[in-house]
């Protein structure tokens, strides 16, 4: 059965993003083992979700970076565009990306079915309601949380709408040299 996996960037103090969203706090100055790292995550899977909020600015920024032979991430970009991706949305009709289809279902139904469909690996990169609604539905199989070294002092959160305690364990960790810490954890 396909696992799905989390990664995403989390401030000292446990916030993905400023009050409205910000990632300005985000450490972007990656060193080598890091990149490695997050390139070895993502060689295990063909599926990438994501919420209709990230997916506007997620989707045209890699497209972008793909199509730059002098953008930065542009293999990273090539990576991210040629990945299916399923936007979750209820206000979506229609995907206006290619290789892209938006799923309006329920989402503990459309995930469980993903899963259970031959293939890699699924991941999701956010938003923080989306990411939120999957950590509440205990659908999310492993976190790869890369803790970042600033506290922002509040902002949104992806634990916000758990109705119990969430037990993890931890499976890995490591520290990289630009300040980032990478955990790996999976429910208990």
């Amino acid at each position: 059965m396909r696992k799905l996996k989390l990664q995403m960037q989390v401030s000292l103090d446990g916030f993905v993003g400023g009050q409205n969203g910000e990632l300005d706090w985000m450490e972007w100055n990656w060193d080598d083992e890091l990149k490695k790292h997050v390139t070895k995550l993502t060689e295990a899977l063909d599926t990438i979700l994501l919420g209709r909020k990230l997916a506007e600015g997620f989707i045209p920024y890699w497209s972008d970076a793909a199509l730059n032979p002098e953008h930065p991430d542009r293999d990273a970009g090539k990576i991210m565009t040629n990945t299916p991706k399923i936007v979750f949305s209820k206000t979506m009709q229609e995907s206006p990306w290619p290789n892209t289809i938006i799923a309006k279902g329920n989402i503990t139904n459309e995930i469980n079915n993903l899963k259970k469909q031959k293939g890699e690996d699924i991941i999701v990169y956010g938003g923080a309601e989306f990411v939120s609604n999957l950590i509440k539905q205990c659908l999310i199989d492993d976190y790869h949380l890369f803790i970042n070294p600033v506290a922002i002092g509040n902002g949104l959160t992806i634990f916000r709408a758990l109705e119990n305690k969430l037990h993890l364990k931890l499976v890995d960790s490591k520290s990289f040299d630009c300040g980032i810490v990478g955990l790996h954890y999976q429910p208990k």
